[in-house]
């Protein structure tokens, strides 16, 4: 009867040893992520008068590919056996290419019919603070989510910038290979949601120019990358 007893207290503690065991992803970490990046402009909607007189007008942009490099930081915390919640930081310092933003008048000003000016916009520096939900794969994966809170600065119509926010998405894979190092592949899209930008110019002695645009950006980008837990 001892016997059975102390093989049932030895499963006990062993038990309680596994289920107290930690994943090893639990605690910090430190990430360089590279890949590539498509930036896409959103036009909601574009007016333009003179003197009050509405002149139909639109805008339209072409998309952007870039090369994306992403530093990472966070922490991951076990919540349940196998489960993991995180919060983390990214940071992309790496402007894109600049692309074209098309302004078109359908209709003439006086002596003048459908013309469209060509500006230059460029996607510069973006953040993304997120919450990332995760589980473990084997002893060395982890499969997670992020779901955040994003930020770009944009320069548009050539000079002027404007710093967008909006949520962010992303579904990733990481993979321990040696003592804390680990490789990772993750796809992230984000909204930066729309601001509306105006101008007032005088054209000539009486005659005053007024332009409004409510513009708005997108990307999606795919990283691999090398990374450290602490």
């Amino acid at each position: 009867m001892k016997t059975k007893y102390s093989l049932l207290v030895v499963a006990m503690l062993a038990a309680g040893s596994v289920s107290a065991q930690t994943s090893k992803f639990q605690g910090p970490y430190l990430q360089l992520g590279i890949g590539y990046e498509s930036v896409s402009p959103t036009h909601d909607s574009s007016t333009l008068s003179v003197n009050g007189r509405s002149i139909p007008v639109s805008t339209s942009s072409t998309s952007t590919n870039n090369f994306a490099g992403v530093i990472s930081a966070g922490w991951y915390q076990d919540i349940a056996k196998g489960f993991l919640l995180g919060v983390g930081v990214d940071w992309s310092p790496i402007a894109g290419s600049t692309g074209t933003m098309s302004v078109t008048t359908l209709s003439s000003l006086p002596g003048q019919n459908n013309i469209t000016n060509d500006y230059k916009y460029q996607k510069k520096h973006s953040y993304n603070i997120f919450l990332s939900p995760a589980m473990t794969v084997g002893d060395n994966g982890l499969a997670y989510a992020k779901v955040g809170y994003t930020g770009a600065s944009v320069e548009n119509y050539n000079t002027l910038t404007y710093n967008f926010t909006g949520f962010s998405l992303g579904l990733g894979y990481k993979q321990i290979f040696r003592d804390g190092w680990y490789g990772f592949a993750e796809a992230n899209y984000a909204d930066y949601g729309s601001q509306t930008e105006s101008a007032t110019n005088p054209l000539s002695p009486g005659r005053t120019l007024t332009a409004s645009g409510t513009n708005g950006l997108s990307t999606v980008n795919v990283l691999v990358g090398i990374g450290y837990k602490f």
